[in-house]
């Protein structure tokens, strides 16, 4: 092994996955918002789908997908539109929400589930940048490379152990807060926009 991860190395690696999965994104305002609708028992599935989705997405891409992506930059552009308009819709859906945050049984609004969070990874504009950007940068011998790959995915798991829970529970801790229907109405739209406002950057990139 030529090329090993010094410590100095991890830390690096550790601090660039927890700084972009801890900033606001789509996964961490669903999270946020599914935490305030539905609570924090029921948002686990969602929590673990995100965690174990997006690392399993980043061993993908350092395994060879983002080669797939260069050679073929079509696929990328069209994926990237897919992603874009499923979350603008998602952002519609929560603007038109319900104003209460009681959910009853015969509500056809759900948390996600596992399957659902975790194949959302693969929509989602700013996990194809972390992913990437994490392989590319941090993936720095070819003969460590599968090493180096899981190493990246598990440091991401790690942080995004951190991120998804505390995006959760602040959604558990606002419930709390807002009683009012109006500014419950008022906080689906502020999170409508936010989801928005998370995607645009990486639209012309």
């Amino acid at each position: 092994m030529e090329e090993f991860y010094t410590l100095t190395m991890l830390i690096s690696i550790a601090t660039f996955t927890f700084s972009t999965v801890i900033t606001p994104g789509p996964n961490n305002i669903m999270l946020l918002s599914s935490g305030l609708t539905f609570g924090y028992k029921r948002t686990l599935p969602h929590i673990f789908g995100v965690m174990f989705g997006f690392a399993f997405m980043v061993v993908l891409v350092g395994l060879g997908m983002g080669v797939v992506f260069e050679k073929f930059p079509l696929i990328f552009i069209i994926l990237k539109i897919v992603g874009v308009a499923y979350l603008f819709w998602m952002a519609y859906k929560i603007a038109t929400s319900s104003d209460s945050f009681e959910v009853d049984e015969d509500n056809k609004s759900n948390p996600f589930t596992f399957l659902q969070a975790s194949a959302f990874q693969w929509v989602n504009p700013k996990a194809w940048v972390m992913a990437i950007t994490s392989i590319s940068v941090f993936v720095t011998s070819s003969e460590d490379s599968l090493f180096q790959v899981l190493t990246i995915a598990f440091i991401y798991l790690l942080s995004g152990v951190i991120s998804t829970n505390s995006w959760a529970l602040g959604g558990v801790i606002l419930k709390k807060v807002i009683k009012d229907t109006k500014w419950v109405k008022i906080f689906n739209i502020a999170m409508a926009i936010l989801l928005v406002a998370s995607v645009l950057p990486f639209i012309y990139n």
